[in-house]
């Protein structure tokens, strides 16, 4: 569904500014290419929270917490 929206308004900048619908066409893979590091490190940054937030309640998990 989301493709279908983004193609709809793709279009949609095409029919109204057809010379920016091609340089978006253009530059989309070279700015995906760039976002990888960023996802790379936001996955590794959520995994390393995910880390300190198991060690910081291991305590109340041995001593019987509730474990919601």
């Amino acid at each position: 569904m989301r493709f279908v929206i983004g193609l709809l308004l793709w279009t949609l900048l095409l029919v109204l500014a057809w010379p920016l619908a091609l340089l978006i066409l253009v530059l989309w893979p070279l700015l995906w290419l760039l976002s990888i590091p960023f996802r790379i490190v936001g996955t590794l940054m959520e995994a390393l929270l995910a880390l300190v937030r198991a060690v910081l309640f291991l305590p109340a998990r041995l001593l019987g917490g509730d474990a919601r």
